[in-house]
């Protein structure tokens, strides 16, 4: 207890994980409506409009919470400089995702040919770009509420949203089947806004700032390098899932790529709890580190707190992992069981590269950011492409592993300087 009083880590990590948790259990009920009612096919076909959304709403919120948190740190002091800052991201958030609405209810019938090989689901696309302005106002919020390290509103916002998804979500699966879990991917969006405007309803005073019709050019430029980095993961990152689950099926099968996407969905319910955790506490601490002491410091924090709880989880979940499949799927998806060994050690390679990465965010490292990202996805797209045609779905799996490996190889280097001597030097 006295460890968990003195790491702020682990005690922003200890208050999300009641979010988490509940998002876990709701997670795991909500893989087995989809594989009861669906199928693996269902699976893959939700899982192909899952990174799809992700892409789009990336695109239309300008990477926003990196950038937000930010610019909140260093003006909040300072109550007309945040006034601007406000105004400038309500503008473009106004701007960019009208522009996407647009979009996407135009090339509604190409999209649903790409994701699902027909247009029949052409209306799930645009119900999700009509909500596009709402996401954007969202995501405004949650990082005002984050850049004021209001880190148990953001947790009670993420309970009752999940909740709330949750319950509409497996009725619409239930009543619509595929169509209705299409559907509600965009609902839940909507219910995240609802439930997040009640709350800043009653902090009107973080919120309360003046809105000029204006977007200062003074804080574009670091809007821009985050919008920059934001965008080329939320393109490519999405788009090569899309890629590698299109190949698999090419190549095994739809029924297969069901098989990926549960191993890939099963990860994601462990990996909220630490990317969210350091999303809220480590994003906002590097931003006021300004020395590479300091951030040496936090580095050596990471790794002797964090990992070593990373760990425990994963060893917890291999040894418990009948149990969780078993309550998570059907046996149309028993060879997720022995597949999942190359997925965790994949995700354990990504957290350790993240404690590097967010620096590379912070700091707005755009050359190394884009190096790293191009070089994961890059191994991980053909790795994939070469290796599915040997080993299936399980070469997938592994060409993960292998691209996390080579991703952590560069992020080493990249930091090289760090490792000589003990620097004081400010960070770039």
């Amino acid at each position: 207890m006295k460890i968990l009083r003195q790491n702020v880590l682990l005690k922003v990590l200890s208050l999300n994980s009641i979010s988490v948790m509940v998002s876990f259990v709701l997670g795991i009920f909500s893989a087995k409506i989809v594989s009861v009612f669906l199928g693996p096919a269902g699976m893959a076909l939700l899982g192909s409009f899952r990174n799809f959304s992700a892409m789009v709403k990336s695109v239309a919120t300008l990477g926003v919470n990196n950038s937000a948190i930010r610019l909140f740190v260093e003006n909040k002091e300072d109550s007309k400089a945040l006034s601007a800052v406000y105004s400038t991201f309500f503008w473009l958030f106004l701007l960019v995702s009208s522009v996407m609405a647009a979009l996407l209810l135009l090339l509604a019938n190409p999209i649903s040919a790409f994701l699902f090989y027909t247009d029949h689901y052409a209306m799930p696309v645009r119900f999700f770009g009509m909500l596009l302005p709402l996401m954007a106002i969202n995501a405004f919020w949650i990082a005002i509420y984050n850049g004021w390290a209001k880190y148990k509103k953001i947790v009670l916002i993420q309970i009752i949203s999940n909740v709330l998804i949750f319950a509409f979500t497996g009725l619409l699966i239930w009543k619509q089947q595929l169509y209705g879990g299409l559907l509600a991917m965009g609902l839940g969006e909507a219910l995240l806004f609802l439930v997040t405007f009640f709350y800043v309803q009653s902090d009107r005073a973080l919120f309360r700032f003046e809105l000029v019709r204006k977007i200062d050019r003074k804080y574009t430029g670091v809007i821009g390098k985050f919008s920059a980095m934001a965008l080329l993961s939320a393109i490519l990152i999405p788009l090569v899932l899309i890629l590698v689950r299109n190949h698999i099926v090419d190549r095994w099968g739809v029924e297969q790529a069901g098989i990926w996407d549960a191993v890939n969905r099963l990860s994601g319910f462990y990996m909220t709890l630490f990317s969210s955790g350091l999303s809220l506490y480590y994003m906002p601490k590097l931003a006021s580190l300004h020395t590479e002491s300091a951030f040496k410091g936090e580095l050596k924090s990471y790794f002797r707190s964090f990992i070593p709880l990373f760990v425990l989880m994963l060893l917890l979940l291999f040894v418990f992992k009948d149990a969780v499949l078993a309550l998570a799927f059907t046996q149309q998806f028993a060879a997720v069981n022995e597949l999942l060994i190359w997925q965790m050690l994949g995700d354990l390679v990504k957290m350790m590269t993240l404690a590097f990465g967010f620096q590379i965010l912070v700091k707005t490292r755009m050359r190394d950011y884009f190096i790293v990202e191009l070089v994961f996805n890059g191994c991980y797209l053909l790795l994939s492409f070469l290796l599915v045609r040997v080993h299936a779905v399980e070469g997938a799996l592994q060409a993960y592993f292998l691209a996390n490996v080579c991703s952590f190889a560069v992020i080493v280097w990249l930091f090289r300087g760090l490792f000589r001597g003990n620097s004081t030097s400010q960070t770039q």
